[in-house]
């Protein structure tokens, strides 16, 4: 593990950000961390074209409770670009493992939103061992995500895919549709701080990067295909939704069925981004 002060121009008091090297790991880079905070150990995995920052107003209100590690994900954020790296689900996963590995965690609390909520489930389901229990927000592991989020938002996605055009259009993101596309997932259109919104750009600026994007876009069926290691969790499983999220009644019911145990709780007027607009319930659920 190594230390360096974040490019990020996001600061949370009490944090700072750390690196976890390949260590000879075939295909691997550099990831990006950050931690702080007393108590024990919780994971907060994001979601596609956000960062460790995505978390920034939630951190704060666990730090007392918690040491928090807010991961960037291969490529994403400030971790390593490494070309040809797959985006895949199950090689996001391995980092996710490798953070708990190589920092030897354990009794962990993970915390998912989007894409991070599967990732926190399918981590859990391999490393039993090690996460005490799952806290999964807005899982993304239904057909059409984003896609429901606004016309803008499929138009954009399906233009990022497409061959020839697709690689141009991942790297042209101009403000207005970066700040509209995210607030399609908001109940709370306020909730989306525009240094966040900076922030992301920044990073889109990186070299490689909208190949970045476009393999995670293009991964997301994986993430569908991974819900069926839900069952093999055994740690208790928190689900938590917006009431306006984009998933749908019969995807959250389809939860409900497979795993009669867990528990869900539905977030009133919150929409996709629940820690964006409400890191205060999210806070509350993790006392």
């Amino acid at each position: 593990m190594s230390s360096s002060h974040s490019e990020s121009g996001i600061r949370i008091p009490g944090f700072n950000s750390y690196f976890l090297d390949p260590a000879g790991e075939a295909g691997q880079g550099r990831l990006r961390y950050l931690a702080g905070g007393s108590g024990a150990p919780l994971v907060l995995l994001h979601t596609v074209r956000t960062q460790a920052e995505h978390f920034r107003h939630l951190i704060p209100r666990l730090q007392d409770r918690y040491t928090v590690y807010a991961l960037d994900l291969p490529g994403m954020g400030h971790s390593e670009i490494v070309p040809g790296a797959s985006y895949e689900e199950p090689a996001m996963r391995a980092a996710v493992k490798r953070l708990l590995t190589r920092l030897d965690l354990r009794d962990v609390t993970l915390v998912g939103e989007s894409m991070g909520a599967v990732l926190a489930l399918t981590t859990a389901a391999d490393m039993p061992e090690r996460v005490r229990s799952v806290m999964a927000i807005n899982p993304y592991d239904y057909r059409d995500g984003i896609a429901r989020s606004s016309l803008l938002a499929r138009l954009i996605v399906t233009g990022v895919l497409a061959p020839v055009i697709g690689p141009i259009l991942a790297g042209v993101e101009p403000r207005p549709i970066m700040s509209a596309v995210l607030r399609g997932g908001l109940g709370d259109k306020t909730a989306l701080r525009e240094d966040y919104v900076d922030e992301l750009l920044q990073v889109g600026r990186r070299p490689g990067y909208s190949t970045v994007a476009r393999s995670v876009y293009a991964s997301l069926p994986g993430y569908i295909a991974a819900r069926s290691r839900y069952a093999e969790v055994k740690a208790p499983i928190h689900f938590v939704y917006g009431e306006k999220d984009w998933s749908r009644a019969s995807d959250r019911q389809a939860n409900k069925l497979l795993l009669p145990a867990a528990r869900f709780t539905q977030v009133s007027d919150a929409g996709h981004f629940i820690v964006l607009e409400r890191p205060d319930v999210a806070a509350a659920l993790l006392a």
